[in-house]
């Protein structure tokens, strides 16, 4: 990545309707991979974006979702024809704005597990205060910890996250951007000092314009067991988004497209096939 206006992309499939992955915070384009190809083969373009600060994407001296949703919207724009776009946690964030600023760039959108809303510290969205809700700024923590001059293994920056990260699955995606580049050792793909000074604010969603709202199609996939969208929500999803669809998936959390992929698929595939006919009608009405 050399152009500190662009960010990486990459994209499956030759032809079709395009959608855009936006992945959260921590991630990186490739984590879509297995839903991108089988979409692909479904006859989509699929393209997977790193946001800023991630992945191969550049950094910037500031973590703000004003600007990812720029970066986004300027990648989008270049596509020329409009996309569906799905999001997870701050992507879902981003995805939200980028579609109240820029409707004409999406055909649809798809959230994952965040809402358009200000989220606590800690606790506040659960029925134990002892839980914390958003304990991001601690797996920051432990990642600026790791004495990565000192790493022989991936297994040794594992044992290293352990105790602040004891998800297994969370600490395999964490390490997802922990690179050895040669001879000059191991490195984070994350802007950490960045992300660790502005990361209150993307607990945040930015209040849109006064009577902002997108009309397109919106399905919002939520892990039952997550309380990143609660019911309390819903009038504030409706009335920024009032063509929203909410489907909670079982047995899953936070990474709900990670813990039930083939549910997160087929919920996804039939969202498009009802944006695609809505649009095919749409060209044969004109």
């Amino acid at each position: 990545m050399t152009d500190p206006n662009r960010l990486a992309a990459r994209t499956l499939g030759d032809s079709g309707p395009r959608v855009v992955f936006v992945h959260g915070l921590f991630g990186q384009g490739r984590n879509w991979t297995t839903a991108a190809k089988a979409l692909a083969e479904d006859g989509h373009r699929v393209t997977l974006l790193d946001l800023p600060n991630h992945g191969h994407s550049p950094w910037t001296d500031r973590v703000d979702y004003g600007d990812m949703a720029e970066f986004v919207a300027a990648e989008l724009a270049l596509l020329g024809e409009p996309v569906t776009l799905v999001g997870h946690s701050m992507g879902g964030k981003v995805g939200m704005l980028l579609a109240l600023r820029w409707p004409e760039l999406l055909r649809g959108l798809v959230v994952v597990d965040i809402a358009p809303v200000d989220y606590p510290e800690t606790g506040g969205r659960t029925d134990d205060p002892d839980e914390e809700e958003s304990p991001f700024a601690a797996f920051i923590a432990a990642m600026q910890a790791v004495d990565v001059g000192a790493l022989q293994t991936r297994e040794d920056a594992d044992r290293a996250l352990r105790d602040a990260v004891r998800s297994p699955m969370v600490r395999g995606f964490l390490l997802q951007s922990l690179v050895r580049d040669g001879q000059e050792g191991w490195r984070w793909r994350l802007n950490l000092e960045t992300l660790a000074r502005d990361v209150g604010e993307l607990r945040r969603f930015p209040e849109p314009e006064p009577g902002a709202h997108y009309d397109g199609p919106v399905l919002w996939i939520a892990g039952a067991n997550s309380h990143y969208v609660l019911d309390d929500d819903r009038p504030r999803m409706d009335a920024l988004f009032p063509s929203t669809r909410l489907v909670r998936v079982k047995n899953a959390g936070h990474w709900v497209h990670s813990e039930q992929p083939e549910v997160f698929l087929e919920t996804v595939r039939h969202f498009l096939d009802g944006v695609e006919r809505r649009d095919g009608l749409r060209q044969v009405e004109e």
